[in-house]
């Protein structure tokens, strides 16, 4: 290391010099290591910038209008600290988004022009079969379904439950799926866990007829209890505008068919759990003899995707409106798609209602009109059918293997459900 005869380390930097022999200059610092210095001020000016004295370091450092700020000291007795220490394991989520890559490939139609892993999905919608396309989207979660699924670490058909929701939210308008999106997010990441709920995601959306083109999988430390995740999806679908089902061609005397649900759904679950395992004492273990059955099973029926069905009465022109029965129960979605000036006349004891029903009634003994506006009773899609094609469309529907019941009539009122 070159030597200053005569001058010491301080002098040379009183001296006025712009640059040391032997120092490092990386950017804005230099770092220049040397034996004790004499004493010298805490800042001392070097032309434009300072030197700050620490022990055997001298560090050079910018002087700013608020102030000299020191670089932090690098010991060698402080370990490194990295991304998987803090909860986000990096390596982790890449193995897992390549199996997640694989199962979304198998869902893939001509429509996709994106590969997974990029900032956007892309998608092309088909020319020859839409003359005027308008885009319908949706999006929602699973809800407190969650909550059973964690306690009984079953994961593979909570995909299929969000998918169906999302899928049926848009066949009411007559839109078919297109593509869908998913959110997963987690306190830590579990591979075998993350794929299974894509694997749900994927078998579902692949029955649908639409792609998995991407997602979020976000591992947030801290956020979530140990073992529990959120999930959430969003959906892209298509219709003809001259198609669009919107509820407005509804007359009085039309007839209201209900499809069957398969159990809850994915709706009433806080109230279901509730009654279940705090007012009854039930685990998901519980056999129940009402029930036939054990609790978790029941709890965790898969949400039923009406589109197979639904598609058919939209290309024969047979329904003026649809409603998904979700969380607000018959009363409260069939008023959606009713025009003013008419409402719904509904026939209690039309069509069966499913034991999980009925015993949650009796358990915490919920009002009728409770029950009504939280659960679905038995029927997860309401059709609104024109008298003059009623035996048409239950003909389309026997063909799609669907049963349906007539509950109800169009009558004359201001966007209401009426029981009787």
């Amino acid at each position: 290391m070159r030597k200053y005869e005569g001058k010491t380390v301080t002098e040379a930097i009183f001296s006025g010099r712009t640059g040391i022999p032997g120092a490092l200059f990386s950017g804005k610092v230099w770092v220049y290591e040397w034996p004790p210095p004499p004493k010298i001020p805490p800042v001392v000016k070097s032309g434009t910038r300072s030197a700050i004295e620490s022990r055997n370091v001298l560090r050079f450092s910018t002087q700013t209008k608020n102030g000299l700020k020191p670089l932090p000291q690098k010991s060698s007795k402080n370990p490194s600290i990295t991304y998987a220490d803090a909860g986000v394991d990096i390596d982790r989520g890449n193995k897992t988004k390549k199996r997640i890559k694989y199962l979304a490939h198998k869902t893939f139609t001509k429509g996709v022009l994106s590969e997974i892993g990029g900032f956007g999905g892309l998608f092309a919608i088909d020319k020859t079969k839409y003359q005027d396309p308008v885009l319908v989207s949706s999006v929602d979660g699973v809800g407190t379904k969650l909550k059973v699924a964690f306690e009984m670490k079953l994961h593979s058909t909570i995909g299929a439950d969000l998918v169906n929701h999302c899928v049926n939210d848009i066949a009411v308008q007559g839109a078919a799926p297109m593509f869908f999106m998913d959110y997963l997010a987690t306190g830590k990441l579990e591979p075998a866990v993350a794929e299974q709920i894509v694997e749900g995601l994927a078998d579902a959306c692949k029955h649908n007829g639409c792609a998995l083109i991407g997602g979020e999988t976000a591992e947030m430390p801290g956020f979530y209890p140990e073992g529990e995740y959120d999930l959430a999806g969003f959906i892209l679908g298509v219709v003809e505008r001259e198609k669009i089902i919107t509820g407005k061609n509804v007359q009085i005397g039309d007839v209201i068919l209900g499809l069957a649900s398969n159990g809850l759904h994915t709706n009433g679950y806080s109230l279901a759990r509730k009654l279940l395992f705090e007012v009854a004492g039930y685990t998901p273990d519980s056999y129940v003899n009402e029930l036939k059955g054990k609790v978790g099973n029941e709890l965790m029926r898969t949400h039923k995707s009406y589109w197979p069905a639904i598609k058919r009465l939209v290309d024969a022109d047979c329904v003026s409106a649809l409603a998904h029965i979700t969380g607000g129960g018959i009363t409260e979605n069939l008023p959606r798609v009713l025009p003013k000036g008419v409402a719904a006349s509904i026939e209690l004891g039309t069509w069966p209602v499913q034991p999980i029903f009925e015993h949650l009634q009796q358990l915490g003994n919920v009002p009728q009109d409770e029950m009504l506006r939280t659960f679905n009773m038995g029927i997860g899609m309401l059709l609104v059918v024109p008298t003059e094609k009623f035996k048409k469309a239950q003909t389309l529907l026997d063909r799609a293997g669907e049963k349906s019941f007539t509950v109800g009539r169009i009558v004359k009122g201001d966007r209401k459900v009426m029981y009787t």
